[in-house]
């Protein structure tokens, strides 16, 4: 069974480094996750999600009013099976975008894990 998961934590506490661990491990296993990123976080370059002790990956961007379930239906057409979505900076997700994500798991049965400050400045 699918669930939505939210790790939240202080700011340098490592929580896209838990992301990145956790990509790792799918993938580890032959198994293919998304990582979405903030189309305005670009630190590291546009689409690359690091973390400072060096870890990184590429992640598909999204703006505040995109929809995520019609992106992740999207990914399934091209590329195919998908085990998991990994969201890093999940505070900035809007409203509806959190609903998208629990369509996510409840239509499409794919566990999806957030990752974001409790709340945004």
């Amino acid at each position: 069974m699918a669930k939505l998961y939210f790790y939240y934590s202080a700011m340098n506490a490592g929580k896209t480094t838990t992301l990145l661990q956790s990509a790792h491990i799918y993938h580890e296993r032959g198994m293919r996750t998304l990582i979405l990123t903030l189309a305005l976080d670009h630190r590291y370059g546009r689409g690359m999600i690091a973390s400072r002790i060096g870890l990184k990956a590429e992640g598909q961007r999204f703006g505040p009013q995109e929809d995520l379930l019609a992106m992740v239906e999207a990914d399934l057409q091209v590329r195919g099976p998908l085990h998991c979505v990994l969201v890093d900076e999940a505070q900035f997700l809007s409203r509806p975008q959190v609903w998208q994500l629990s369509d996510v798991v409840d239509q499409l049965h794919i566990p999806v894990l957030t990752y974001g400050l409790r709340t945004d400045f």
